[in-house]
């Protein structure tokens, strides 16, 4: 029995070869475990639950399967895809939880996120990650055409880039004081988040306790996972 988690796949039709470690993984690997999650940045960016896109239909299809198999499937909002809505999360017969979520991992007490929350350092970022999980400004980004919404994603994602050649590295990585206030919070857990494409563990000594966190890679290069049993967590590529 074990439990695979992902992160920041990041999954676009001009991106063929990680779409197709994808498919491999959730056919390959992801059937013999007991649950997946999938901790944000599924898509690169996703304009809303009524995009008809090829690949978001396929990645649905095949999360059903897997979903089909006995595997339950657990969705996180990410930063490019927080308008994941209950309407996708039933086509991938997935459930979708809220960030953070507080779980219990064979016996581990165990926070998972996907960690923008934690990166409070880089201020202009949280400003916007405020406006975009606003209800009432995706309530009015939704009501527009599809077209212009995928319009306005990719302009988005290109500032984003752009913005990110301007920030210091250790801005856009997780802040120490944050990762010790969310431990202290939930009861000195394990953490395990993605978001900051800087795979590694990490021990923290807080309180006089130590709290193990796991940081998930991304999908750009090759696809990564994280493999958690009883026994504890192995880092793993395709």
């Amino acid at each position: 029995m074990f439990t695979l988690f992902i992160s920041d796949l990041h999954l676009a039709p001009e991106r063929p070869q990680i779409n197709g470690e994808f498919r491999r993984f959730i056919r390959d690997i992801a059937p013999a475990s007991a649950a997946l999650y999938i901790l944000g940045d599924l898509f690169e960016y996703w304009a809303g639950d009524d995009d008809d896109d090829a690949l978001g239909m396929e990645v649905a299809t095949e999360l059903a399967a897997l979903a089909g198999k006995g595997t339950r499937i657990f969705l996180m909002h990410g930063n490019r895809d927080v308008l994941m809505g209950q309407s996708l999360a039933a086509r991938c017969g997935a459930e979708l939880l809220d960030d953070p979520q507080l779980i219990d991992l064979h016996g581990t007490s165990t926070l998972i996120s996907h960690g923008d929350a934690l990166c409070t350092g880089d201020a202009d970022y949280q400003r916007f990650r405020s406006y975009a999980r606003d209800p009432g400004n995706q309530a009015r980004f939704l009501a527009q055409p599809l077209a212009l919404r995928r319009e306005q994603m990719r302009g988005m994602r290109a500032q984003s880039e752009a913005a990110k050649q301007q920030k210091a590295e250790a801005i856009m990585d997780v802040a120490p004081e944050a990762v010790d206030a969310w431990l202290r919070r939930y009861g000195y857990p394990r953490l395990i988040h993605g978001h900051t494409h800087r795979p590694a563990r990490h021990l923290h000594h807080i309180d006089g306790r130590e709290c193990e966190r796991w940081v998930l890679g991304d999908w750009y290069q090759r696809g990564s996972y994280l493999r958690c049993d009883a026994s504890g967590c192995t880092a793993a590529q395709l």
